[in-house]
């Protein structure tokens, strides 16, 4: 992979994660956030945790190259087209990780209210060792990650607007990670996760 930008390579044990805090340069992340906002055909879908049912603490997008529907957690998306800015973001990560991904899903948490629980992207349709690219647009917000046997492995990163996060290799099968609730008042922020869901090659 070419190492064009500034880069934090963490040294995890069963992890390969590199973040890039400046991926996509300010004034070109402010125009995509607004697009995205705005544009973004967002929904709330209900979430089945440990058998009950919640709605979901942000809004959320599925888009892709593929009419296959993908799902966590109890729900399923069928994914919208990919729209111009997703094209062009896309476009940017593979020229960058040479990676060709078919699909993205996007979260909008529109204040600090809004969280990610505790998970790995680990759904079999992804494959044994997914590569996850993570955009972040808009507000900073952290992104905690701990080992699933090693719980004295711990590592909090701030993702800023316009970096990007990659996930490798074993990530996914040994570690996870979350996006916490806080009680700081935050601007919104989109995160967009890049990943290959396989059967829709």
């Amino acid at each position: 992979m070419l190492d064009l930008f500034d880069s934090f390579i963490p040294q995890l044990p069963d992890a390969k994660i590199k973040y890039y805090p400046n991926f996509i340069r300010a004034k070109e992340a402010d125009k995509l956030f607004k697009l995205l906002i705005n544009q973004t055909p967002w929904r709330n879908d209900p979430i089945t945790l440990f058998g009950k049912t919640y709605p979901q603490p942000r809004m959320t997008s599925l888009h892709g190259h593929t009419t296959d529907a993908y799902g966590y957690s109890g729900i399923v998306m069928q994914p919208n087209p990919m729209s111009k800015p997703l094209l062009y973001i896309e476009k940017k990560l593979k020229e960058f990780t040479n990676e060709k991904f078919t699909t993205v899903l996007l979260n909008l948490y529109r204040d600090g209210n809004d969280s990610n629980g505790w998970h790995a992207d680990n759904e079999k349709e992804l494959g044994k060792n997914p590569v996850i690219a993570s955009i972040s647009l808009g507000a900073s917000r952290f992104f905690h990650l701990k080992h699933n046997t090693k719980t004295y492995q711990k590592l909090k990163i701030e993702l800023s607007h316009g970096s990007l996060l990659l996930m490798e290799g074993t990530t996914q099968h040994f570690w996870k990670h979350q996006v916490a609730k806080t009680a700081k008042i935050v601007a919104p922020r989109i995160n967009l996760t890049f990943r290959k869901v396989l059967k829709a090659h």
